[in-house]
Formats: structure tokens, sequence, C-alpha cells
């Protein structure tokens, strides 16, 4: 999920150390990862070994057959332990000082079921008491970097930015959030899990919890660790991302309008 140009390197290290582990237990994994398909497409493949999947999709899509394997915690300021949030930009000369004043505006989401570009950016709503109708048009963008763009250049008001996301784009591109500014934050939410298909063995599964362990503790791979802000790597299961249906459930609705839809990249 997090595959932005300057962290393609990093996440090829980390899967290469993966699979030699996999490979070392007797286990076949590609050498590669797999950049040919839409990360939807590849979290509904039967097949599927090890991704990164964003948590909202997991209790929301009724089609969904994954298994949580573990969660990533990140070097993040204001992320406790296997948290994150989102950041809600405007532009600069944008005259709202806070949540409330954004009623109607035009929102630029990432994709309809992303928790941090939707879920949580609804969770904001839902607590400053927002009604059914709050949010204006709204765009589909394809991607958290595009969702930036299109607040930039003014094709949306306001959009909500994963803060891992964030933080890789304020490294790597930082001009692309010049001219915007933070409305507000989200509230937290547990960190995007890695997966597998729900069918993969359990021997398998420890396997994979065994090789990600392996990849946090392994000196060589600081560098890639470090590009990914990745400071460790934890068991977990999906009943940590129960709380995101019940997020969507309670806060303001997003209606999304197809005629003001834009195609951009599968990162999120």
């Amino acid at each position: 999920m997090y595959d932005h140009p300057g962290q393609r390197a990093a996440n090829d290290a980390l899967w290469s150390a993966i699979a030699r582990h996999l490979h070392g237990v007797g286990l076949a994994a590609p050498e590669a990862l797999d950049r040919a398909r839409p990360v939807e497409a590849i979290w509904h493949d039967p097949a599927l070994l090890f991704a990164q999947c964003c948590g909202y999709p997991l209790v929301a899509d009724p089609d969904l057959a994954l298994r949580v394997i573990a969660m990533p915690i990140y070097a993040l300021p204001d992320c406790p332990p296997g948290r994150h949030y989102s950041r809600i930009l405007v532009r600069a000369e944008d005259p709202a000082h806070g949540l409330a004043t954004i009623a109607g505006r035009r929102v630029a989401i990432n994709a309809p079921l992303s928790n941090t570009g939707v879920n949580l950016l609804r969770a904001a709503a839902a607590q400053i008491g927002a009604p059914d109708d709050f949010f204006g048009p709204t765009v589909v963008t394809g991607s958290h970097r595009a969702s930036i763009d299109a607040v930039a250049s003014g094709h949306a008001d306001i959009a909500a930015i994963d803060a891992v996301t964030a933080a890789v784009i304020a490294r790597d591109d930082p001009t692309a959030l010049r001219g915007l500014r933070d409305l507000a934050r989200t509230p937290r939410a547990p960190n995007l899990p890695f997966v597998t298909a729900r069918t993969t063995p359990p021997a398998v599964v420890a396997a994979l919890r065994e090789a990600l362990h392996a990849a946090i503790l392994d000196p060589a791979l600081a560098p890639a660790r470090a590009a990914l802000f990745l400071h460790d790597i934890v068991p977990a299961s999906i009943h940590r991302y129960r709380m995101l249906a019940r997020i969507a459930r309670e806060a303001p609705a997003l209606a999304v309008d197809p005629s003001a839809t834009e195609v951009a990249t599968t990162v999120r």
C-alpha cells in the first residue's frame, strides 16, 4: 500500500528477505512483488500469499476473504504504536477555520472504501455532530497523491490524507504539499494490516509471521525500514479492525458523484 516511487526499492528489499525466509523453510514464494494489478484485484485473488490491505475493506467488503497476519508500527509523530490518522488538508488561502466550516465543500477521496481517505474523514465529521448532508460533491481520484493534487489545483476543496503517505510525500516530494495546510486531524485507527488469503494454511501463516519478525531484526534491512518509516511488525487479527465498521455506521455519508471521477494510480 505504501509503495511510492521512493519506497519501491525498500519494499523490494523487504519482500526479498521474506521470500528467502519462506524458501528456507521449504515454502514457495514469488521472487518479486506484483505491481501489474490494482491492489483490489490482488486482495480478491484466492491464491494470495501476502499483501498489505486497507483496514476498512476488511470489514466492509463481503467478498474479501482475507486473514490478518500482522500489523505494522510506523515511526511517526503523534502515531501511537499500531495507530495512525489522516491529515485533513485545504488550500493555504482557504478561509475555513475548523471542520465545521467546510460544510458543502467539494471533497477529494482516493477510493470509496478507503479508511484513511473516507472513513476517518467521516469519523471526524461525526465528532462535530455533522448532519448526513454535511459533505458536498465528491471526486474519486484513485490515490492520496492525486487527492492532494486535486485540492491544490482547486478541483476539490478538502481531502483526508493518510499520515504515513503524507510523511512520505513531505520527505520525497515536498513541493506537492506547497500551498496546502492542515485544517484538522481525524481520529486514530489501526494501521493497515498485512494479510493473506483466508485459505492459507496455518503453518504458512506462522512462517509469514516469523519472516516478518526476522525482517524487523535484520540490520541489513535498516535502510529499507527507514524508507518505509517502519519501526516494528506485531501479530494481529481482524478483531482490531471491527471498530472501522462502527465508524461507518455512525458517521455522515459521502455522496460519490460518478460524473466527477478522475483516474489516477493505485498507490494509496
